[in-house]
């Protein structure tokens, strides 16, 4: 297996793989580019993003937006992402439709190992997350990785999500525990 291949799968893998390394400066590139552009580029944005995502979806991001590659993000109708969000994706990143993003989310499909003998090795690993339709997810929370939030999820300001999130559910905290079931 190709060291992308690795990653995709959720196995160990080289970050400093030179495939890898092209890809991030390729997405970092993309970022930097989008988040100078002026608010009336409206073209342009979507042209950079189209490359980043490689998807025909609307999605509107404010910058300053940050990702890893771009390539494992795939967006639902309807997707919008407020100031300076960051997503580590070196694994995929799945949005359903209609899903709010506030501001200084954080969504991290990246990790390492707990060993630290296999975690100075340099090498890492990523899970998938998967977010449903109709999520809003508050400013500055932290979504880790392997994560699943089923529809119609609220995700309060601040949390920390650290487990699945059932659909139909406000969860908010460190870590993110479930507050009230939305009727």
């Amino acid at each position: 297996m190709t060291e992308k291949e690795k990653m995709l799968a959720g196995e160990m893998y080289n970050p400093m793989d030179s495939e890898l390394k092209k890809d991030r400066e390729k997405a970092h590139k993309l970022c930097y580019e989008y988040n100078q552009l002026a608010p009336s580029k409206k073209n342009r944005k979507e042209e950079i993003l189209s490359k980043l995502f490689r998807t025909s979806k609307n999605c509107y991001i404010e910058p300053n937006f940050r990702c890893d590659y771009g390539y494992n993000i795939s967006f639902g109708k309807n997707f919008y992402m407020n100031f300076d969000c960051v997503i580590l994706d070196v694994n995929k990143v799945t949005f359903g439709d209609n899903v709010m993003l506030g501001p200084k989310v954080q969504i991290y499909t990246a990790t390492h190992p707990l060993d630290p003998h296999r975690r100075n090795s340099g090498r890492e690993l990523g899970y998938p997350i998967t977010i449903g339709d109709n999520v809003w997810i508050g400013g500055g929370a932290i979504i880790c990785p392997g994560i699943s939030i089923g529809d119609n999820a609220v995700i309060a300001a601040g949390a920390v999500v650290t487990k699945d999130v059932k659909s139909n559910v406000l969860v908010g905290g460190n870590p993110a525990r479930i507050i009230k079931t939305i009727d």
